[in-house]
């Protein structure tokens, strides 16, 4: 099976799926969108995402896959091993309940469109970017860390001893605090749950930094 990842360094979104794939020990040619450079608008891939966002999965040619959690559900029922759902009905809930608070809440409010047009069409200026990009990263940070805290299903990772979908997108969340300079002090169990996941090979060499086409990359 020949597979296509189109994704940016940066995209937390690709760092999703990325992780997945690792989990899964399923390799996929990596082309990089940069988003900074607006190539996301270019016709050649509005063809692949009519949506100009990343990441888009291609599979041998076919139709492409598109949104980063559809994508993990897709290797989850086709790759099954390692599971990165529980096997009962309602801890898969709470997973991707998990999951839901980054991937439809929290991250969609600081994609690089949402920041273009509070420039461009609300001329919020650098400061009021930076404010807005902090907010929306730390309430979905404070959301995980309540379920977390509080709940028992709660482990080693975000649901049980095992690593999910929940501890692929709190790791993504995480970053995206580092990118947007938002402590992390005030979130302990997020902090633990994410150093838990970063022993994980998978995580660790799916990370932004280290990617190809992210700045000072050794390959550079």
């Amino acid at each position: 099976m020949a597979l296509k990842l189109y994704g940016f360094w940066r995209s937390l979104a690709t760092y999703r799926v990325r992780t997945a794939l690792a989990m899964k020990g399923i390799e996929a040619e990596q082309i990089s969108i940069d988003l900074l450079q607006g190539k996301q608008h270019a016709e050649e891939y509005r063809a692949i995402n009519p949506q100009s966002v990343v990441p888009a999965l291609v599979l041998d040619g076919g139709t492409p896959l598109f949104q980063s959690m559809a994508i993990m559900e897709y290797l989850e029922e086709t790759h099954p091993r390692p599971p990165l759902l529980p096997k009962d009905a309602r801890g898969r809930a709470r997973v991707r309940g998990l999951a839901q608070i980054v991937v439809s809440d929290g991250h969609p409010l600081v994609v690089p469109r949402i920041r273009g047009y509070l420039e461009k069409e609300m001329h919020q200026d650098e400061p009021a970017r930076n404010k807005w990009l902090a907010h929306w990263t730390r309430a979905a940070l404070e959301a995980l860390e309540e379920h977390l805290a509080k709940e028992p299903e709660t482990g080693r990772f975000c649901h049980g001893d095992s690593p999910t979908l929940a501890d692929i997108c709190l790791a993504s969340q995480v970053f995206g605090a580092k990118f947007f300079n938002v402590d992390t002090a005030g979130t302990p169990p997020v902090v633990r749950v994410f150093a838990e996941c970063m022993k994980i090979g998978a995580f660790d060499r799916s990370q932004p930094l280290k990617q190809p086409d992210a700045p000072n990359h050794p390959s550079h």
